[in-house]
C-alpha cells in the first residue's frame, strides 16, 4: 500500500479514536455522537449529567476538574463532577460559575487568577469555562471546566460544549 494512503488511514483512525482531529483539536461532532449515544435510552437527569461528566473527563485534554452546578433555591449546588471535592454551594454572582449564572452566557477565563471574585475550589486551576444550561429562558445550572493550564480554552471550545449541552439538554426532563 502506498504510504500516502496508509498515512491517510492511520489518521482517519487516530482521529476517531482519540476525538482529535488533524490539528490536535477535540472533535467535538464524535464527542456529539458519543454523547447522544449515552443519553439516548436514559431519562433520568442526574444520570445524564453524570454520564456527560465522565465523558468530557475521559476526552478532553488538560483539564483537572468537570462538573454541574444546579440552580436549586437561587443557588448553584454541586451535581455530578469529576475530579477533586469541590464547592458544594455557589451563590449567583460570585465567582465564574456566579457570574456566568447572572450573565446568561458563556464565559471562558484564560487566568482565573486574574478574574475577581475567582472561588479557588483546587488551586492547581489556572483557566476556566462555564457554559450555562438554559431552557425555555429559565437557568437549569451550568458546566464547570476547569484546568491546570493558562489560557487552555478557546472559541472551538465553547462553541463545541455550547452544543453538547444543547444535546444534553434534550435529555435534562
Amino acid at each position: 500500500m502506498p504510504r500516502s494512503i496508509e498515512d491517510s488511514t492511520e489518521a482517519r483512525l487516530d482521529a476517531f479514536v482519540s476525538n482529535t482531529g488533524h490539528d490536535g483539536n477535540l472533535n467535538y461532532g464524535l464527542l456529539n455522537q458519543q454523547l447522544q449515544g449515552l443519553i439516548d435510552n436514559e431519562t433520568d437527569a442526574i444520570a445524564n449529567l453524570a454520564n456527560a461528566s465522565a465523558l468530557l473527563w475521559q476526552e478532553l485534554p488538560k483539564i483537572n476538574w468537570v462538573g454541574f452546578y444546579l440552580l436549586k433555591q437561587e443557588q448553584l449546588v454541586l451535581g455530578p463532577f469529576q475530579g477533586k471535592p469541590a464547592c458544594s454551594r455557589i451563590t449567583l454572582g460570585e465567582g465564574v460559575c456566579g457570574t456566568a449564572a447572572v450573565m446568561g452566557r458563556t464565559i471562558v477565563v484564560a487566568d482565573v487568577h486574574q478574574f475577581p471574585g475567582h472561588i479557588a475550589c483546587d488551586l492547581a486551576s489556572k483557566s476556566e469555562i462555564v457554559v450555562p444550561l438554559w431552557r425555555n429562558g429559565q437557568l437549569l445550572g451550568l458546566l464547570d471546566i476547569d484546568s491546570p493550564v493558562i489560557d487552555r480554552f478557546d472559541y472551538l471550545d465553547q462553541q463545541g460544549l455550547e452544543g453538547l449541552m444543547q444535546i444534553l439538554l434534550a435529555r435534562l426532563d
